[in-house]
């Protein structure tokens, strides 16, 4: 089984910081996933098969052309950003949804096929799949039969 982990180089300063002001303010969270990644971060399924691994992230309401799928020195990065239609003729009493831009990068093994990524968006979902490479797929390994030998 592969394998992939999420990139937070703010992990070490949240855990200090939950040590040093929970007893005066209580699990006040100074260093949110929107402070550290983006403004928001959408939620993502990482699944694996024998040929690839499957990556699905939920960005409702958002375009084709607003989206980015890059991959280098083994990272996947996902990105884009998600604009506001603020309009004058409308007065807001609650925004739930997240706006603004978000960044996903994940570390992929060595044995994924790196020119062979493809990416589809359909019904809010972007699909990336990335087949591994033919030499790092598991193979089944025949057991013959031993004879025995014959003396003369």
């Amino acid at each position: 089984m592969t394998f992939l982990t999420r990139q937070n180089p703010f992990s070490d300063l949240r855990t200090l910081q939950n040590r040093l002001f929970e007893p005066f303010f209580g699990r006040f969270n100074f260093l949110d996933d929107s402070m550290t990644t983006g403004s928001w971060a959408p939620p993502v399924d990482v699944a694996e098969d024998s040929e690839r691994i499957h990556v699905k992230v939920e960005v409702p309401g958002m375009e084709e052309k607003d989206l980015r799928v890059n991959y280098e020195d083994g990272l996947l990065t996902v990105s884009g950003e998600r604009q506001f239609e603020n309009r004058d003729d409308r007065n807001y009493h609650r925004i739930e949804r997240a706006y603004g831009s978000f960044v996903r990068t994940f570390s992929l093994p060595r044995s994924v096929d790196a020119s062979k990524i493809m990416a589809n968006y359909r019904n809010g979902v972007l699909e990336i799949e990335i087949p591994k490479k033919e030499e790092s797929k598991p193979k089944q390994i025949q057991i013959n039969l031993g004879s025995q030998k014959q003396v003369e």
